[in-house]
This record gives structure tokens, C-alpha cells and sequence, in this order.
């Protein structure tokens, strides 16, 4: 089945409303994007903020009448003119497997793959997570999460535990446990990482050796492997509720940080952390770090 698309900018328009009568009027789905280049990097917990020049997406059935849709709009919002807005066709397309078609067979390290569905690894000693884009982040492809997987595939994982502090789809807890962690704690108070994380638990057949947590106070225990991939300023803020969490010479890795928020977030945890020398990378013109090191002894 083909499509039809109304984009508009929402200049001063309330999101909320426009979104409301966009499904009134009949958008199948509705999509909310930035139209410049003013990037959200580090929200609170709970809060969904928006760029300040933000763009709305309508996806109608192809025979959808749009020059209708527009004058409804234009009543229901009691406006003479809408701010810049277009029309686009689309053909029809398998769109599940549009999700796929630049993600590939990634290998991190000397031996962990993750792999989308139709991809194999002829690796022998491959250890290979199984995943597809879905509703939570992280596939690997975002440094970030590339950073952290290379540091657990270089990790003695044999036998220990881990808890995945912020863990997203559940890439970094899944694949800990394939390299050989005995049992993993994966936390995250988004529930479509929850739903994602379990589902790809499932898929990679390490259900019963993990525990999906949706909030901070339900962590149990200390682990010998913590890994947070969230962001700086978080970080920062629960440094010492994290280092809590992990064992006496317990190893820690640290993502999500900007290369020069990473001098903060290691002072934040310098108390209780040795730190290795940090790991940079970069990616679309920003340099991420990865923070790693063990809790001091005593």
C-alpha cells in the first residue's frame, strides 16, 4: 500500500493540539522531528522535550484527500495561513525490514558480534548477540554503546555478574551474559526498554539468567561488572549510589559522556574509583568518551 505524508512546521503551534487534530482528521501516525539543527542531548528523568524549531509528520493512505485535511486544519487551529508545510508520496515498502537496511553484522572486539535478523557470522569462536532495531536505544551502532561492548569483550567475564544501569534495548546485560557472566541485572525506568530488553533476552535465549528492573531502588546487591551508558549529568548525580553497587576492586564503565563533560564525571566518582586513561571516540562531528576503571580497595 502506498502513502501520503503532510509535513509542517510547527513554528509557535502547540505540539500537543496539532498532534490531536492531526489525529482527528485522520493521520494513521503522526511523527514529531527537528527541522534545524538543535540537538536534545540530555534530558531529565520523565521529561519528553522538544527542539525550538520542531516539525510535524501526518502518514495518510493514499487516497487521502489533502487539500481537505489542510482546510480542516487551517479551521480547527482558527488560522489564515499555515506555516511552511509539503505533500510527499510514498511508494509502498516491506518497512520492518526498512529498520535493517544499514544495520549489518558489527563486531566488537576480538570475538562479540550482534547481528540483525539474515545476517551470519562465520567467526568460529564468534560469541553473537542477536538484535533489531527496535523502540529502545542501542543496537551498537551509536559510539557509545560500540565503546562499551569492546571493554566487556575485553573483560575476564567468566563467572560474574553485572547489572546494566540504564540498559536501553539490553545490548550491554545480553551480551555480558553471552561472553560468559553468570547472571545480569538490567535497569532502565523507560517501559519500552523494559519491553525491548525482555524481548531480546528471549530472543538470545538468557531469560532466566536476567533480571529486568524498572527503577533505581529496586537494585539489590553489589555486582562485579557495572556498566552505565546514559549521560553526563546523570552520572554525575548518582555517582556515589552507583559505585554503591559495585563489589571491592568490582569494574566500572562509564558512557553517554561528551569528551569534555569526562574530567567532571571522574572527579564525581574519584573518591571511590581508580581510573583507567579514558577512551575517546568520535562520531558526526562529536567526541564521546568511555570512563573505566575499578573501586579502590577498602
Amino acid at each position: 500500500m502506498a502513502w501520503r505524508q503532510f509535513v509542517m512546521n510547527l513554528d509557535t503551534l502547540d505540539p500537543a493540539i496539532v498532534e490531536d487534530i492531526f489525529v482527528q482528521l485522520g493521520a494513521c501516525a503522526v511523527t514529531l522531528t527537528n527541522a534545524g539543527d538543535d540537538p536534545v542531548l540530555e534530558p531529565g528523568p520523565g521529561e519528553t522535550p522538544l527542539w525550538t524549531d520542531t516539525k510535524i509528520t501526518g502518514l495518510f493512505s493514499s487516497d487521502a484527500d489533502l487539500e481537505e485535511f489542510q482546510a480542516a486544519l487551517l479551521a480547527r487551529l482558527d488560522l489564515s495561513g499555515l506555516p511552511a508545510h509539503c505533500i510527499e508520496e510514498l511508494a509502498d515498502r516491506v518497512w520492518e525490514r526498512e529498520w535493517l537496511k544499514d544495520f549489518i553484522a558489527m563486531r566488537f572486539g576480538q570475538k562479540l558480534w550482534v547481528c540483525p535478523s539474515g545476517s551470519q557470522v562465520t567467526q568460529k569462536d564468534a560469541v553473537v548477540v542477536h538484535l533489531d532495531p527496535g523502540l529502545a536505544f542501542g543496537t551498537g551502532t551509536h559510539a557509545t554503546t560500540a565503546l562499551c561492548l569492546e571493554w566487556l569483550d575485553g573483560l575476564p567475564t567468566a563467572g560474574k555478574t553485572l547489572l546494566d544501569y540504564g540498559c536501553g534495548s539490553g545490548i550491554l546485560a545480553i551480551a555480558a551474559l553471552k561472553l560468559g557472566c553468570r547472571n545480569a541485572t538490567a535497569m532502565d525506568i523507560d517501559p519500552q526498554a523494559i519491553t525491548a530488553t525482555r524481548q531480546n533476552a528471549a530472543d538470545n535465549e538468557v531469560a532466566e539468567h536476567l533480571q529486568i528492573l524498572g527503577a533505581a531502588e529496586d537494585i539489590r546487591g553489589v555486582f562485579d561488572i557495572v556498566v552505565a551508558n546514559i549521560l553526563a549529568k546523570p552520572l554525575v548525580r548518582i555517582a556515589e549510589s552507583i559505585t554503591l553497587t559495585l563489589a571491592g576492586r568490582g569494574m566500572l564503565a562509564l558512557s553517554g559522556v561528551l569528551c569534555e563533560q569526562a574530567d567532571d564525571v571522574m572527579a564525581a566518582y574519584e573518591p571511590w574509583i581508580e581510573f583507567d586513561e579514558p577512551v575517546f571516540r568520535e562520531q558526526d562531528g562529536q567526541s564521546w568518551s568511555r570512563l573505566t576503571g575499578q573501586r579502590r580497595a577498602g
